[in-house]
């Protein structure tokens, strides 16, 4: 699976299905619970009326009606203690507070509890395998039994107030004959006093008539609907449409992903070939548009890599000739000469080329081990002025025609978090190049400034033209082309310079000196380690 349309569709597939069997688990039992309620609303109102019913009676009467009960609705009934009964905490507590209880049993009948009221509470139990017409029947006797006992006209009126007493699952309405839509059959029977069950107009539920005697009304319970549970074929069919919208929209939002991908696999693939030029379109600011910038970033990198270490085998090349070429000399002339005194001579020149030559090769190895990538730095807290008087005092007397003046920060000690050792050579390499260029004079200060250090190397040469400032700390980039001893140098002093100062998140500055005239070299770079992230303002 190498496509991220396949990876992340299958992503999504897995949590899909898991969804999918979790929602399944959720929808059956919510169907559960939905039956259960519509099972108590169903006989909630016709047992909270025989409960009521049964409050008067005596334990004779009670038991003469529960048998008549029995009859009709063709289930047992009996009552019982309420602390008789296998029920919860919480089941006794709903049943003192006036509710109907119904609970189904998968193997035994279903039983519901319904409070009787009194000085002594009981509970009519009932036990029934399901909610049937019979329910129906009998609570239309009961309710016809409770209107006959008030004049036709006030019989709306107490429906009324059974209903909304006894909270039933279902309409009840008084209706004259000519508003029940039933056909004549219908009708016959009702006169004839029978109890009519109707489906509704749509089908889907059923309505009960029956005749209240010796008035024009009509008593007519429901509709009824059946609990209608969610079938699983048209989940189905909605989970297949789902996973396939799904499937299309992340297709769509893939698709442009992965061009962008396979755009950065060929540049990639072209760079492994050798076109450094490539280049891929940055876009957007997502993961990809940041690898973008990055991958063009790191082929900008590649190429100058390759170019400077071109430049820099083609610089050595030309750097060791001349050394070479007066070794040679040297070795000639030491061959030929006849006294000793013109040997020695020559053997001093030549060891004076063999240590340029070490040097050259140092330099170009510190320079390397710092362009390569991340140099190994231990940052230690160090006193900068003290570093600078030694660095001073070691490179004074090679060039003791040239006075260097030291600048101390009175207010406070100028400290910073740097490298030692490479820091000492960037120190070293700035004051020798003042002093290689200067006529009489080198002016070295430190400061500390708002969190970050400048250290100041100035010098009354003539200083660097504007244009070519930047250019000067490119590797083997000199502003004489002589080679001699007495200029020396090889051009990587301050390319070091800028890589020891880009690892201590710093910067070199070249300036025109105002108080000497010549060249003024600043390094700036933050005083503390933990402000090296937040160094963009160098």
């Amino acid at each position: 699976m190498n496509s991220i349309f396949f990876r992340i569709y299958g992503g999504l597939l897995a949590a899909l299905i898991l969804t999918a069997g979790l929602g399944a688990l959720a929808l059956h039992l919510t169907n559960e619970i939905r039956a259960e309620q519509h099972r108590e609303r169903l006989a909630s109102g016709t047992f909270r009326l025989m409960a009521s019913n049964l409050e008067g009676l005596d334990a004779v009467e009670r038991k003469r009606t529960i048998a008549l009960w029995s009859r009709l609705l063709g289930v047992p009934l009996y009552i019982k203690p309420i602390s008789a009964l296998a029920l919860d905490r919480s089941d006794r507590g709903q049943l003192l507070r006036g509710r109907v209880l119904v609970k189904p049993n998968a193997i035994a009948p279903a039983k519901i509890y319904s409070l009787i009221g009194g000085a002594e509470p009981k509970v009519l139990v009932a036990e029934v395998r399901r909610v049937s017409e019979q329910l129906a029947r009998a609570t239309i006797y009961l309710l016809i039994d409770e209107l006959i006992r008030y004049p036709a006209g006030e019989q709306a009126a107490k429906l009324a107030q059974l209903t909304e007493r006894h909270q039933f699952g279902f309409d009840l309405r008084l209706l004259t004959v000519d508003k029940t839509d039933l056909d004549a059959d219908q009708l016959r029977r009702v006169e004839e006093g029978d109890t009519v069950m109707a489906l509704d107009q749509g089908g889907d539920a059923i309505r009960v008539f029956a005749g209240v005697h010796d008035t024009p009304w009509v008593l007519m319970l429901g509709p009824v609907r059946q609990v209608n549970a969610y079938p699983a074929h048209l989940l189905l069919l909605i989970a297949a449409l789902g996973l396939s919208m799904i499937g299309i929209l992340v297709y769509l939002l893939v698709r442009h992903l992965e061009r962008r991908l396979q755009d950065l696999e060929s540049a990639a693939s072209r760079i492994s070939e050798g076109h450094l030029n490539i280049k891929v379109t940055e876009g957007g600011y997502d993961s990809v548009g940041r690898l973008a910038v990055r991958f063009n970033e790191m082929a900008a990198r590649l190429k100058i890599l390759i170019n400077v270490q071109g430049d820099m085998v083609r610089a050595v090349a030309h750097e060791l000739r001349t050394p070479l070429a007066r070794l040679r000399f040297g070795l000639d002339m030491a061959a030929s000469a006849q006294e000793s005194q013109a040997r020695s001579k020559y053997l001093q020149g030549m060891d004076q080329d063999i240590e340029d030559m070490d040097e050259l090769l140092n330099e170009m190895l510190t320079y390397a081990g710092l362009e390569a990538g991340m140099p190994t730095i231990s940052f230690k807290r160090l006193e900068l002025n003290a570093l600078l008087e030694q660095v001073t005092q070691e490179l004074a007397p090679l060039r003791p025609e040239i006075s260097i003046k030291l600048v101390y920060q009175e207010a406070e000690e100028c400290w910073a978090d740097v490298e030692s050792r490479y820091m000492r050579q960037a120190l070293q390499n700035l004051v020798s190049n003042a002093q290689r260029y200067a006529r009489s004079q080198v002016l070295v200060s430190c400061n500390v400034k708002n969190g970050f250090c400048y250290i100041e190397v100035e010098d009354d040469g003539d200083g660097i033209a504007e244009a070519l400032r930047e250019k000067v700390l490119t590797p083997f980039i000199r502003l004489d082309d002589s080679r001699t001893r007495a200029s020396g140098g090889h051009g990587l002093g301050l390319a070091i310079v800028k890589r020891i100062m880009h690892w201590h998140a710093g910067r070199v500055r070249i300036e025109r000196s105002k108080a000497l005239g010549g060249a003024r070299m600043v390094l700036v770079w933050p005083q503390c380690r933990e402000l090296t992230a937040s160094s963009n303002d160098l």
